[in-house]
């Protein structure tokens, strides 16, 4: 077979150093936006970027050469680079969370992407972030999983 054919959808999670609110509202938009052009330009389909003051969450499919470490490395170290361009005083957390996605599931899970303010009136991201890994059935420390 001459040609390569994948579909290769992971749902990634980050949030801000210490969780703390470093992005402001205002560059929100402009943030996810800087995610689209960042992921085009590496040959990465930004399916779906959204988040919080303090979390992003990105929608993505990848192409079968580039794992999701290097995905996820390239785009924090652009995006922040970018908010410390808007004079932001910047760092993601050194971390992440990747969840794989079943194509029947990308519009789903695009909807809670792109609705994220609205998913957090009631739920943190602490309960959210772990709540994700349960539900994928990913072991892990509760006392460790935001440790520095």
């Amino acid at each position: 077979m001459s040609h390569t054919y994948t579909a290769n959808y992971f749902h990634c999670v980050f949030s801000t150093s210490e969780r703390k609110n470093q992005i402001p509202a205002e560059l929100q938009p402009q943030l996810w936006a800087y995610f689209i052009g960042t992921a085009k330009n590496l040959g990465i389909v930004p399916v779906a970027i959204g988040g919080t003051a303090n979390h992003a969450h990105l929608l993505l499919a990848l192409k079968p050469t580039m794992t999701i470490a290097e995905a996820v490395q390239k785009l924090k170290a652009n995006s922040s680079r970018w908010l410390k361009e808007q004079g932001v005083q910047f760092e993601w957390q050194k971390g992440y969370g990747s969840l794989s996605v079943s194509p029947s599931q990308i519009d789903s899970v695009k909807a809670y992407v792109l609705n994220q303010e609205q998913h957090h009136r009631k739920r943190s991201f602490e309960e959210e972030f772990t709540a994700l890994l349960q539900k994928m059935g990913i072991q892990f420390d509760p006392k460790e999983v935001f440790a520095a």
